[in-house]
């Protein structure tokens, strides 16, 4: 049966103020059980905001029905709870706990899109009275396992594990699952962990539709190549954004179907996605090319290759991510860069700490958690951004790569 506060408020034979036991030990005469059984309902809710009805408190507490009941009248007359609906009840205090839930994150790398995440990440979980312990995996397979054996080392309640190799997301996944540990795993899937991340499909979709449009109105669609920049070692999901652009540019573009595609291997930062591009357009002449990138790295790099070789009027391209450099390249007059899928790492932090917290505190939460993606334009990228610094003269391009990988 389902206790709420609308059961009756009947007298009970316990008397409050009695001496008894209480959480396993005996209490002192100088002690008011009544404030002891009001922490212990305190005690049931585990974080700020947390909502129970009636019968979770008492399966927290082991209290009896009716004095947990008036108790939680007195703390909502108290201010310490509130009533949410009829017969669940919110906390208004915080935790407490003896300690607030620890919380891994182990990093991607050091790039901008994952010093956003970061610094989000950091404010949520002050925010939710988190302790968040946080290792940088460095873009590097064996220092994600070994950041596995600290953050296990360390008895963390939970892992956010942010990193780009899905070869050894199985490997992982194993240690954590070993240790009792659940696993929010950001971007690149992880057996058994929840997922939250891009839906890249949708998200590659929403860049090949716009490269599409673009090419039907400014070259009528005469296209003579399609250039895609891939990244293979993060495995199949990310390959649906390549996936999802060929079909969103087919759907705009239909003659895209018989034009020649071109795949390069888009790893690593952008000097060397550079020279990947740079040798391919001393192999083969620069013509009417369309450029699908997995990342906004590989879109710059691109964007950089075909101006030096003094072909930047021959080439289009879409990027992913929306990173500060990239939003900075749209606003340049006469950028070749048609536009960036936005995926808001600014804003990770603020649904991954209050999922964690879901999560370990047993409530229902969904298995797959995709983010918001946006095209950003040179048209729109003020209005999306209007608090991006800016530049009164372009700063030279090298000083402005520096900080992109």
């Amino acid at each position: 049966m389902i206790l709420d506060d609308t059961t009756p408020d009947t007298p009970s034979d316990e008397t409050l103020d009695s001496p008894t036991v209480l959480s396993g030990r005996r209490s002192d005469r100088n002690e008011s059980q009544t404030v002891l059984r009001a922490c212990e309902v305190l005690k049931a809710f585990q974080s700020l905001g947390e909502e129970l009805n009636l019968a979770q408190v008492i399966e927290r507490t082991q209290l009896p029905k009716t004095t947990v009941f008036r108790l939680l009248r007195t703390l909502i007359h108290g201010g310490l709870l509130e009533r949410a609906t009829s017969g669940i009840y919110r906390n208004r205090f915080g935790p407490v706990t003896a300690r607030p839930f620890r919380i891994g994150f182990a990093a991607q790398g050091d790039s901008e899109f994952c010093r956003a995440v970061m610094q989000n990440m950091e404010t949520a979980a002050a925010r939710e009275h988190v302790q968040l312990i946080t290792l940088n995996n460095r873009y590097s397979a064996r220092e994600a396992l070994r950041n596995a054996d600290i953050l296990i080392k360390e008895r963390v309640d939970l892992v956010l594990e942010f990193q780009t190799y899905e070869r050894v997301a199985p490997a992982l996944a194993s240690k954590f699952l070993e240790a009792n540990i659940p696993v929010i795993a950001i971007e690149i899937p992880h057996p058994g962990a929840t997922y939250f991340g891009a839906n890249n499909y949708k998200a590659g979709l929403i860049g090949g539709r716009a490269l599409g449009r673009w090419a039907r109105e400014h070259w009528d669609g005469n296209v003579d190549q399609i250039l895609l920049l891939e990244l293979p070692i993060a495995g199949s999901l990310l390959e649906l954004r390549i996936t999802g652009f060929a079909d969103g540019l087919r759907a705009e573009l239909p003659s895209a179907a018989s034009v020649p595609v071109v795949h390069l291997n888009g790893r690593g930062d952008f000097e060397q996605v550079l020279e990947i591009v740079r040798q391919y357009l001393r192999r083969a002449p620069a013509r009417r090319t369309l450029i699908g990138t997995v990342n906004d790295v590989c879109a710059l790099a691109a964007l950089r290759a075909f101006e030096e070789a003094g072909a930047s009027e021959r080439c289009a391209v879409v990027g992913q991510n929306a990173i500060r450099e990239t939003r900075n390249e749209l606003r340049r007059p006469g950028t070749r860069l048609v536009g960036t899928v936005a995926y808001f790492p600014e804003r990770y932090g603020d649904e991954i700490i209050p999922l964690a917290i879901g999560m370990l505190q047993k409530k229902s939460v969904a298995s797959t958690v995709f983010v918001k993606h946006q095209l950003i334009t040179p048209r729109n990228v003020d209005l999306i951004y209007p608090l991006d610094e800016r530049h009164d003269s372009r700063m030279g391009i090298a000083q402005q790569l520096a900080r992109v990988g």
